[in-house]
């Protein structure tokens, strides 16, 4: 993940989940081999990243790029890792001896394979220039080792045994590894005998998975703003519906990068049309190209504009729909750019990393000129990263962030509008309010970075939320104001449903060293817990603080836990005033105080 947002301990969530999801839980075989990629500090501008040293501190390595590869191999228990395109601190990643061996397979006891980058070897002498021929870069990454090659220069394997840079020794361990691979999947035994081998094709799309998939979506969806009760949707009152936006009927939107194909797709157009009652009126007007100044080869300019304006005239409320998708948000792609840009066959340039994160194209002048109707809007935002959505925070009264949401997410959207569940998603990324404030783009320290180190405040803060229903925390205890180092902490806090709709909250606890002797987060993220709750219900959240949580990385990535004051915060968000002011809810801190001699952790 690039220095935008890293989260060492939710990545480290996700990640674990998802491997325990994809390889399964047979003591003997796996359902599948999964993938932790790209290790590590990936990948750089995108323009670049064939030959970009991405150059972190001892510091930043430990608390922030390397902590969800070590849940991901320690915990989780991986089966292959990916090397990424980049340098890291000098070192070719898909050759570095701190990497793959010091790191990886001596520090974390990794026994699975590696795996490069599709044709990463090749940058070492073509790009990085850090070998000379391909014998030298086959050389690198095998004797470090990358047991498999994406890509071809593992076709010249032989030349390097020949020319002495490569032993036999280590390409017999490198096939060791990738049968030993092979045999977990179960690929040489009767199938009889493996369990995930019996599991029918049938099962895939089934009705069971398209539900759970709405679910996913559901509680993927987070509502940003929501002045006045506009949201939910009164159906029984609204007669007319305007769906607008280069989003609104685009099937990329929904679907996102490197992902199958549905058997049935629906847009959120298509969702709120099914959604609403028979009788409401639904327009539909594109209004703008997602990124181009028009939307046929040989219109003029702005040439779905004014359909748009017509439409939100006409209608009791619209629904913009605005963002990114794929086609512009994505690894090494080509889009076309500029003042005549559309789709008129211009020449297309290489990119992937957006120049700023403001909206694209003629999207910003399209909701202006929506929201000058007078109409109600609720902006429905489409998009797989943050977005500078300033302007419509202080005009639009609703937004709601659908991400990419998949093959149910039409439905997901609709039925949040239409108020059939209540919204519960949090932010696992920071939306600045600029760009302007964040460090060039370049630079992988992480100072004024991601809720933990940035010192201005947020558009939409990490961790942040709303919902149909309203939440209250009090009463948050310690086991003790005072501990010796090693021990653990219980805390408990107690979560009220203060609304009068049932809702799902993510409680989030987070930690603060208040005595550290080098410069440490704001407060760093230490547990989550999902809670659903009735109106009016309460219910009292405990979690444990270990000594682990109470550590931090020193200047030279040393993890320490030093004897001092902590401060826990317990809420719906992070402890940030931004949060305060949206939510409208405090967070819940209590002090403690750790005793004794400091103690250095292995990582």
């Amino acid at each position: 993940m690039k220095p935008t947002e890293k989260t060492p301990y939710l990545t480290g969530r996700l990640g674990a989940a998802f491997i325990r999801g994809l390889q399964g839980a047979d003591k003997k075989y796996l359902k599948t081999a999964a993938c932790a990629k790209h290790f590590a500090v990936h990948s750089g501008p995108e323009a670049e990243r064939h030959s970009f040293d991405a150059l972190a501190s001892a510091k930043d390595m430990r608390e922030t790029y390397l902590p969800a590869f070590r849940d991901a191999v320690k915990e989780a228990g991986v089966e292959s890792v990916m090397g990424a395109y980049n340098r890291t601190n000098g070192e070719p990643c898909c050759g570095s001896p701190t990497l793959l061996q010091k790191i990886l397979r001596e520090e974390w006891g990794f026994t699975g394979h590696v795996v490069s980058d599709c044709w990463a070897i090749k940058d070492f002498h073509e790009d990085h220039k850090i070998t000379n021929s391909p014998s030298e870069s086959i050389a690198l990454a095998m004797n470090n080792g990358c047991d498999l090659n994406c890509g071809h220069m593992y076709l010249h394997l032989m030349d390097a045994c020949r020319e002495g840079l490569v032993s036999e020794k280590a390409i017999d361990q490198a096939v060791t590894r990738l049968m030993i691979t092979r045999m977990k999947l179960g690929m040489f035994d009767d199938p009889g005998h493996v369990p995930f081998a019996s599991i029918p094709y049938g099962v895939n799309d089934s009705s069971e998975h398209r539900d759970f998939a709405l679910e996913v979506s559901r509680q993927s969806l987070v509502l940003l703003k929501n002045d006045k009760g506009t949201l939910p949707l009164d159906t029984k009152s609204i007669q007319s519906i305007a769906v607008i936006g280069p989003n609104a009927d685009n099937e990329e939107a929904m679907k996102a990068n490197y992902c199958g194909t549905p058997s049935h797709m629906t847009t959120v157009l298509k969702g709120i049309q099914q959604a609403a009652e028979p009788d409401t009126r639904v327009f539909y007007a594109e209004g703008c190209h997602l990124y181009a100044n028009r939307t046929e080869k040989r219109a003029e300019p702005k040439d779905r504009l004014a359909e748009a304006v017509a439409a939100a005239r006409m209608a009791d409320v619209a629904v913009v729909c605005l963002g990114l998708d794929p086609t512009i948000e994505g690894e090494e792609i080509h889009i076309i750019e500029g003042e005549t840009a559309g789709p008129g066959g211009e020449e297309e340039i290489p990119r992937g990393d957006k120049k700023d994160l403001n909206l694209p194209g003629q999207q910003q002048e399209l909701l202006e000129a929506v929201c000058a109707t007078g109409k109600p809007v609720i902006l429905v935002l489409l998009t797989g990263s943050a977005l500078s959505v300033t302007w419509a925070d202080r005009h639009v009264p609703a937004i709601v962030l659908g991400w990419y949401p998949g093959a149910e997410g039409s439905k997901a959207i609709a039925s949040l509008l239409f108020g059939e569940y209540s919204p519960s998603g949090k932010l696992p990324v920071t939306f600045y309010a600029s760009t302007d404030e964040l460090p060039d783009f370049k630079d992988y320290s992480m100072k004024n970075r991601t809720y933990r180190y940035m010192t201005g405040e947020a558009l939409y803060p990490f961790g942040f939320g709303l919902s149909y229903t309203s939440f209250e925390y009090r009463d948050l205890s310690l086991g003790s104001d005072k501990i010796e180092v090693g021990d653990k902490l219980e805390c408990r806090a107690k979560v009220k449903n203060s609304g009068s709709r049932e809702s799902g909250e993510t409680v989030q606890m987070y930690l603060k060293d208040m005595e550290a002797g080098t410069i440490v987060p704001n407060w760093e993220l230490k547990a989550v817990r999902k809670l659903n709750l009735k109106p009016g219900e309460e219910t009292e959240v405990r979690f444990t603080l270990t000594d682990r949580h109470m550590t931090m990385i020193d200047d030279k990535g040393r993890r320490i836990l030093e004897p001092g004051q902590y401060t826990v915060y317990i809420g719906g968000s992070q402890p940030d005033k931004r949060s305060t002011r949206l939510t409208g809810s405090e967070v819940q801190s209590a002090t403690f105080e750790v005793r004794g001699i400091a103690r250095e952790y292995d990582y």
